[in-house]
């Protein structure tokens, strides 16, 4: 998933955390394992960021409240990546530096896509969080899998495919235009899973039209979708771009269903976009009504008072989850050992639910996606339903 991109590139000295826990009712003689976080905590990325760190230190001193892993507790090794993928390479050698056992994220494609190969080189298994482009986990060159790259979340055509089904099956449509960002890897192969699967489902595309990034005007593009009367205006861009998108829309007279991705799923959607995306659906990895996650969202609250920005905070979670079982399955922490174990996971209860891993790609098996629908009068996100693979 790539969420907001930057406003503009703070100057952050990088710094490392090595989190301190406290082990209620357990004492360990055994030296600490150290696990990877490499994670958006500053930038236009960082509500998503701050809210998987606190999720992942969470669950960690549970777990170690447990006796941590193979007996030896966890100790978390953070980097602020800030959402750049220069940075984020950088945060992988100094990972890689550290010996940690694993890394968790990063949380974005293209950081991912260049942080791959770094782990891979110091066989260090990486399980990203929302990153949902196919090649996080295949390499775009060979097509083969990367071995130690992998994901608890649903990748990019699945995506772009439950939103077509959601557009024909439930609401009808029978015309589709798209707006999508040329310079993102993201929006480009989004517009493509979504224009082939509506078009499979005996919708058409009339209009499909492109802007670059950090351009803010879309009239020019808007003016002709409007002419062709679309019932349904697909929009996979970051939720600043899709809230710009949709007020000129509806300023121009557009009337179509909006339609997006997981990329909108922040409050700043409904801040910045107002009444122009009251009704407007979108594909996410989680939601907070979900039945499934609300022995996490009460824990969260209580913790942190306050809600958690998701998806990342439950795929953080369902990664750390994959290391440990792993971990045990192996009965190691060696790294092609924990690969291969991560590898053969099955019906592992994670905090999403329940995850099996497809060696073929390394991603999960049947994981479902949930479509929410943006109510501006709540400010919130409303559970709609859940798709599962066909």
């Amino acid at each position: 998933m790539e969420k907001m991109k930057k406003m503009k590139k703070p100057i952050v000295f990088c710094v490392v955390v090595i989190v301190t826990f406290v082990f209620t009712g357990m004492a360990f003689a055994a030296e600490a394992i150290k696990v990877g976080h490499t994670v958006s905590l500053t930038g236009g990325a960082s509500m998503w960021g701050q809210s998987e760190a606190n999720a992942v230190d969470m669950l960690v001193e549970k777990l170690n409240a447990e006796g941590g892993i193979l007996g030896r507790p966890i100790a978390i090794v953070r980097y602020d990546n800030r959402n750049d993928a220069i940075e984020s390479v950088n945060v992988a050698r100094r990972l890689a530096g550290d010996k940690v056992i694993a890394v968790i994220g990063p949380a974005q494609s293209g950081n991912s896509i260049a942080t791959a190969p770094i782990l891979e080189r110091a066989e260090i298994p990486m399980i990203v969080t929302t990153a949902t482009n196919p090649y996080v986990t295949l390499d775009q060159k060979t097509e083969k899998v990367r071995p130690y790259a992998f994901r608890p979340c649903f990748i990019d055509p699945f995506q772009g495919t439950v939103a077509a089904r959601f557009a024909v099956d439930r609401l009808n449509a029978k015309k589709a235009a798209i707006l999508y960002d040329v310079g993102s890897d993201y929006g480009q192969w989004l517009s493509k899973y979504f224009e082939d699967a509506f078009a499979a489902r005996g919708g058409e595309v009339v209009a499909k039209e492109a802007f670059r990034s950090e351009e803010l005007d879309y009239r020019a593009q808007l003016g002709k979708i409007k002419e062709l009367a679309p019932d349904v205006f697909f929009i996979p861009t970051s939720q600043k771009e899709a809230a710009l998108a949709a007020r000129q829309a509806r300023d121009l007279g557009i009337t179509a269903v909006l339609l997006g991705t997981d990329n909108w799923g922040s409050p700043d959607l409904i801040d910045l976009g107002g009444d122009a995306v009251d009704g407007a659906y979108f594909v996410n990895l989680a939601d907070l009504d979900d039945p499934d996650i609300q022995s996490f969202v009460a824990e969260y609250r209580e913790r942190f008072k306050g809600d958690p920005v998701l998806p990342n905070p439950i795929m953080a979670q369902d990664a750390l989850i994959m290391i440990a079982e792993a971990a045990k399955a192996a009965g190691s922490f060696d790294g092609p050992k924990l690969a291969e174990a991560l590898a053969n996971l099955k019906d592992v209860r994670v905090t999403s639910g329940v995850l099996t891993v497809d060696p073929a790609d390394h991603n999960p098996l049947n994981k479902p996606a949930v479509i929410q629908k943006v109510d501006v009068t709540k400010k919130s996100f409303v559970f709609v339903e859940k798709y599962q693979g066909e």
